[in-house]
């Protein structure tokens, strides 16, 4: 009976493991669990479960790099690898060179994650779509130069929309460096001044497609400072980089109509403009008409002349009123004027002397009783008509 160590024992287990052909190249289908991927190393850690039993699984950086699409727990596949012993713990594993899908293709589900993410950024969302400009000024073409897309396209311009400026920016649209090539070239037509671009090229199998498949694509169309109008292929392809742009052409010749405007179509709005402005200079031009003949009415009412025709008028009306007034008061003074000579003829003395009766003075002073004078008083006599003279003889007083 051997008496061995844990180390001994899983050493020896990992020898046999090793030697076993049947275990070094090995497919296992199966329902991946407890996926984790170590940020540090970029190691893959997971198992690989049916219904009864689950099996450890590494797949180490290198090989997971080349995959075109994220593992995930739940999903179905089938590993390629063979089996090892991790000697310090005494577990079996399988290490994994490859991987793919069970019941769907590896490209097909790289493209179902990708789409999946970008809508969870916001690339898909409608309300960030941006109008098309109806007069670009430079129109950006991104698409190779020796395609028949940019002929197309360039023709179409040519004849709709001559007055404006197109500029081509090549780029690859197939092949492993195509995504980039045309990420930058849609960076460098958006830093360019343009203000719409047309990406795209012509009709083909859908992997010569896959270019405008790409997050890299959908990234620089969605971080364009500027519309993007995609046209990819024919009209029943459809791909990543229509869904992120912010209009969808059919084909590129429709993509180059969209992004101009015809020019009799243009002729027919600027007459139309024309028309309108005419319409609005001339009712302007009344309005203002009008403001002037108002201005002009209320200058000749301020005019000096008029100022003094006015004036005039009023002092003469001023005059005429003074008149009035000092004919009234005149009137009114010489009625009272009369009513107090009535009054004062009514107490006048000579007034009561022309009815008989005379006035006596004593020494200047008026008698007004006998008893003030005596017999041989000389007294002056005032009659209506003059003076005279008497001498009292006898005086008398009245009996009380």
């Amino acid at each position: 009976m051997l008496r061995l160590t844990p180390s001994q024992l899983n050493r020896y287990i990992s020898m046999q493991v090793q030697g076993d052909t049947n275990l070094r190249l090995v497919l296992l289908q199966g329902e991946i669990s407890n996926f984790t991927r170590n940020f540090k190393s970029g190691h893959c850690y997971f198992s690989i479960r049916d219904a009864e039993s689950s099996v450890r699984a590494v797949m180490f950086r290198s090989n997971a790099e080349r995959l075109p699409f994220q593992p995930e727990s739940g999903m179905h596949v089938i590993a390629q690898g063979s089996v090892t012993v991790y000697e310090r713990d005494g577990l079996y594993q399988l290490q994994v060179v490859d991987l793919v899908p069970d019941g769907i293709g590896a490209q097909a589900l790289a493209l179902k994650q990708r789409r999946e993410k970008l809508a969870k950024l916001g690339y898909f969302s409608p309300e960030r779509k941006r109008p098309i400009p109806d007069m670009p000024k430079k129109i950006g073409i991104v698409t190779s130069r020796s395609g028949a897309a940019l002929q197309d396209m360039l023709q179409i311009l040519r004849r709709r929309y001559p007055i404006g400026k197109v500029c081509i920016y090549a780029a690859l649209v197939q092949g492993e460096t195509a995504p980039d090539s045309i990420a930058t070239a849609i960076r460098t037509a958006g830093a360019d001044a343009c203000d719409v671009i047309l990406i795209g090229r012509g009709g083909g199998a859908s992997e010569t497609l896959e270019a405008f498949q790409a997050e890299a694509v959908a990234t620089a169309i969605f971080e364009s400072p500027v519309p993007v109008i995609s046209a990819v292929g024919h009209e029943i392809d459809h791909c990543i980089a229509d869904e992120v742009a912010d209009l969808r052409a059919p084909t590129p010749s429709a993509a180059a109509e969209l992004a101009s405007v015809e020019m009799d179509l243009l002729y027919r709005r600027i007459h139309a403009l024309q028309q309108q402005m005419q319409t609005v200079l001339y009712a302007k031009i009344a309005a203002h008409r009008q403001a002037l003949d108002r201005l002009g009415n209320r200058l000749e009412r301020q005019s000096p002349q008029q100022r003094i025709i006015l004036t005039a008028n009023q002092c003469a009306a001023l005059q005429a009123k003074l008149h009035s007034l000092m004919q009234k008061r005149l009137t009114h003074t010489e009625q009272s004027l009369a009513l107090l000579l009535s009054r004062l003829g009514a107490v006048n003395p000579l007034t009561v002397l022309q009815r008989g009766y005379a006035i006596v003075y004593h020494e200047d002073a008026i008698v007004r009783s006998a008893d003030a004078l005596n017999a041989g008083d000389t007294v002056r006599l005032q009659l209506t008509d003059g003076v005279c003279h008497a001498v009292i003889t006898t005086q008398q007083g009245v009996s009380t």
